[in-house]
């Protein structure tokens, strides 16, 4: 199995070179734990200075201050067909690079196709999108790696037919059944016999909709994945939390104990190698 490179880059000076890693870290620790077993893949993610020290064979995950819209957040393909993502800096962009970097693992390209059940009746058999995170993407469905916020994602029996007892469909355990999307979160299919997209979506409504995003041949330009992500407002855009929400809060504390807890071993690490560098 081939292993993935991809590099996390900020070109913002909001982010400095110890968040930067410590972020890197754990979605390298995301990957490497949690996303690879369930998913088959192996992944490796490394911090750069700056866009020019990527290795050519790496896939990009650049932080930028202003993406100029929102629909450009998200994967892309640059013009070798190699996938590279946006991601929109804010005090949440450490759940958008997770999200950005699993459903770069989970399909590269965007295009990726699994055929289950429509959610919606009278459809039928349909083709759904994979995007890993999409659908319980919202910050309370959330977790931490090393103290930093990372998405949740669901897990290959997320398209099994029918629902079983001690099944994981997402990490987390947030998702508890086949197709379903959470409070902020959406889910996109292509019906075969008409070529129509749709989605259901939990936007600030009291429970999911349906909506049609019509035919899209013809209109492509990219992946079908940069396509749709454009065409969908994200949980991000739609609401943010306050400023001294739960979710916030708790991560912060788990951001802050974790970083007491590095700073700790560090000092006791810094006492021993004084000691060994002293003279007998």
């Amino acid at each position: 199995m081939l292993n993935k490179n991809l590099a996390l880059v900020a070109e913002t000076p909001h982010i400095t070179a110890s968040q930067l890693n410590k972020v890197a870290a754990a979605l390298q620790k995301q990957a490497t734990r949690d996303f690879g077993p369930l998913w088959n893949t192996q992944a490796n993610v490394s911090a750069f200075a700056k866009l020019e020290d990527v290795p050519t064979d790496y896939w990009p995950i650049i932080v930028q201050d202003d993406i100029n819209t929102p629909g450009a957040a998200g994967v892309h393909e640059d013009k070798n067909g190699q996938p590279f993502a946006l991601v929109q800096y804010d005090s949440g962009w450490s759940l958008t690079a997770s999200h950005e970097t699993l459903e770069m693992l989970g399909d590269p390209f965007g295009n990726r196709l699994v055929a289950g059940q429509s959610p919606k009746s009278g459809q039928g058999r349909v083709n759904f999108l994979v995007e890993v995170c999409d659908p319980s993407e919202d910050r309370p469905f959330a977790y931490t790696v090393n103290g930093v916020t990372v998405s949740d994602f669901y897990t290959p029996h997320f398209f099994d037919p029918v629902a079983s007892p001690g099944v994981r469909y997402s990490y987390t355990g947030a998702i508890t059944k086949p197709r379903h999307v959470l409070r902020g979160g959406y889910l996109s299919w292509v019906v075969p016999k008409t070529n129509e997209w749709f989605q259901q979506i939990w936007f600030n409504t009291p429970k999911p909709t349906f909506r049609s995003l019509g035919v899209l041949s013809g209109k492509i330009t990219g992946s079908l994945r940069s396509n749709i992500d454009r065409l969908t407002p994200t949980p991000a855009q739609t609401k943010k939390p306050a400023a001294r929400s739960i979710a916030l809060l708790a991560a912060k504390d788990s951001f802050d104990e974790v970083a007491a807890a590095s700073a700790d071993r560090a000092a006791s690490l810094r006492d021993q190698i004084k000691a060994i560098k002293s003279p007998a």
